[in-house]
């Protein structure tokens, strides 16, 4: 598909002269810290939020890297589960959410043209969020050391049976209701724009906001109950005992649609800012406002496929969460087209000719452009993976293996953190009138980045096909030895190690741009604006923005999809277990097999492996 250079001549939504297509988004004359200086504060926080969150979990995460491939080990193994745990803490939760809620926070702003209703209500949410993280972040920290019997070595994925601190929990509560009161707010400034403007269509930057605002509360109602009813009940000794597949289970439920959550901000930013960067327009707003809905609908009932090897869910549970993560393809390949066909319409406007000829001509020395290419690039091949990790019969081949952390480092590792850090280099002149220090350093981060995932994650994805298994420090076992597979595991080791190294280059030199840029003075001359689509929202159906009625279906089908499962769990289970230990039992399994008839063996094996690693043994 070609797009054409001819389309009429739309105006900015923001009030601004249109862009004329002549390279990069036009300059307009007031840039976001200049119409809304409250706002923009409230978004400058939340991105040195992010940022700090990021400085944390990716030194943690080059310590972990070298620890597993054998380069340096300068702590115990004991220690590596804190730092794995911090990392994807720091990293998965706190760095792309603070990110997120900043993004969120000047997208609603400037496409709805209002101030926030109250920006103390905003200082309030972002305090929330801040003290949650604060808690829950010095929780993990303490595992560090047995000066204090607090700890939280529970991973990022912390349902039971591992247990962590209740301060841990504490502060997750405490993050997540600050969330809440974010979208709260986005809402509240929403309607009160509705009022003001009862017949205009939403502008999409709110639509986008607005819809994956929903999407939140959707997946965050079972991570509340999960955390609020066992996870913190139990931690404190208010209940002995838990459901571990229960547990589980709502963790999934809000594991899966998170993933999109992250992504939504990347989304918005392809979508609106990325088309402008590179000279051109949106090309399809209706096709835009389709896809959020879509994620909307989808996104939260297929976190089963997390679970295909889980005794405790029936296989034809499985089958459908199978068939509705397929569907999930079809918002991601609408993108794909849909950005592509943006920024080829760019790309000819600039003069651009051929089949591919037109690349040539885009902004390949714009930081914010380069990285954000490089991050969809990125995400489809991702995508590609995420296939693999979503089939039952094939999922059972890379379970648990290192693939799986292959797969999550090219999507929120790279189409998320890699989108962030480039769109960093555009919206921070933004908000804060101040010019990026070096724009020739980011551009060679954003590359370095894309180098170094590429190196490491091939790598990782090569080690799971060989049953490299993740999530532990000490990846062999004594008298065995890994296949080869494009290289032998020692080969790809080194090239883990090569990538992780080159990644924690990368977030040094982001992470000193940052810190150079804040030094700089504030200056005139930075306003951007961003152009109307080629096919605006008087080209949508009205029915789109009826976030009222997406919501609803959505809620519809969590129920269908999630219902009978959680029903047939509590069942067999019980709502808070049958009793056990706080912690995997893999010893007793084994001495129970050693010691039971194969009779009885095969008799209770359903209560086996279901009660071992759902809270205790029979």
């Amino acid at each position: 598909m070609t797009a054409t250079a001819d389309a009429p001549a739309a105006t900015a939504d923001d009030g601004t002269a249109p862009d004329d297509g002549t390279g990069g988004s036009e300059p307009g004359t007031e840039t976001f810290y200049d119409r809304f200086p409250e706002a923009a504060r409230i978004v400058r926080a939340t991105f040195l939020g992010a940022f700090l969150a990021f400085a944390v979990g990716t030194t943690f995460g080059i310590i972990q890297t070298l620890h597993r491939t054998g380069i340096a080990r300068p702590f115990s193994s004991v220690d590596y589960y804190t730092f794995l745990t911090a990392h994807g803490v720091f990293l998965v939760l706190s760095f792309t959410i603070f990110f997120l809620v900043g993004v969120f926070t000047w997208a609603l702003v400037r496409s709805l043209d209002r101030p926030l209703v109250n920006t103390r209500f905003s200082w309030a949410w972002y305090g929330l969020m801040a003290t949650g993280m604060t808690l829950t972040g010095l929780t993990i920290l303490a595992g560090f050391t047995s000066a204090v019997d607090v700890s939280a070595d529970v991973l990022f994925t912390f349902y039971a049976p591992l247990q962590a601190h209740p301060l841990f929990y504490g502060g997750l509560a405490v993050f997540l209701v600050g969330t809440w009161l974010a979208g709260l707010d986005w809402w509240r400034t929403f309607l009160a724009w509705r009022r003001e403007h009862p017949d205009e269509r939403i502008p999409l930057q709110a639509f986008m906001v607005l819809t994956t605002t929903i999407m939140w509360y959707v997946a965050t109602s079972a991570l509340a109950i999960s955390v609020l009813f066992f996870l913190l009940p139990w931690s404190l000794g208010l209940i002995e005992t838990v459901n571990p597949t229960l547990t589980r289970t709502l963790f999934w439920f809000f594991g899966h649609p998170v993933v999109y959550f992250w992504l939504m901000p990347a989304y918005l930013l392809w979508y609106t800012v990325l088309p402008s960067i590179a000279g051109g327009r949106l090309f399809s707003d209706p096709l835009a406002r389709v896809v959020f809905v879509l994620f909307l609908l989808l996104s939260t009932p297929v976190g089963i496929h997390h679970q295909y090897l889980d005794p405790g869910i029936a296989e034809g549970f499985k089958f459908v969460a199978m068939t509705n993560t397929m569907f999930l393809l079809l918002p991601s390949l609408l993108t794909a087209f849909t950005v592509v066909a943006s920024v080829e319409y760019g790309a000819r406007v600039r003069g651009g000719t051929g089949l591919f000829g037109w690349l040539r001509t885009l902004p390949w020395r714009d930081p914010a452009f380069t990285g954000m290419m490089l991050a969809g690039l990125m995400f489809a091949a991702g995508g590609f993976s995420g296939m693999v990790n979503a089939g039952m019969n094939i999922n059972y081949l890379i379970h648990n293996t290192i693939w799986v952390t292959g797969h999550f480092h090219l999507t929120v590792g790279t189409a998320v953190a890699l989108t962030f850090m480039a769109a960093t280099y555009w919206l921070w002149p933004q908000i804060t009138n101040k010019p990026i220090y070096s724009r020739q350093i980011g551009l060679a981060q954003v590359v370095l980045w894309f180098a170094g995932m590429a190196l490491m994650s091939n790598a990782m994805h090569a080690q799971g096909l060989l049953g490299v298994p993740r999530r532990t420090a000490e990846p062999t076992y004594s008298g065995f030895e890994y296949g080869s597979a494009f290289g032998g595991y020692g080969e790809l080791n080194l090239q883990v190690a090569i990538g992780g190294t080159i990644l924690f280059a990368s977030a040094v030199l982001f992470l000193s741009n940052v810190v150079l840029t804040m030094g700089n003075s504030r200056t005139d001359g930075l306003a951007e604006t961003l152009a109307e689509p080629i096919s605006g929202s008087e080209d949508a159906p009205l029915v789109l923005d009826n976030i009222r009625l997406w919501g609803g279906i959505a809620v519809l089908l969590v129920l269908l999809a999630y219902a009978l499962p959680i029903v047939a769990i509590v069942q067999r289970g019980g709502l808070f277990g049958p009793g056990g230990e706080a912690y995997p039992m893999v010893l007793d399994a084994l001495a129970i097999l050693a010691e039971q008839a194969p009779d009885v063996l095969v008799e209770r094996m359903p209560d086996v492996l279901g009660g071992g690693w759902a809270g205790g043994w029979p």
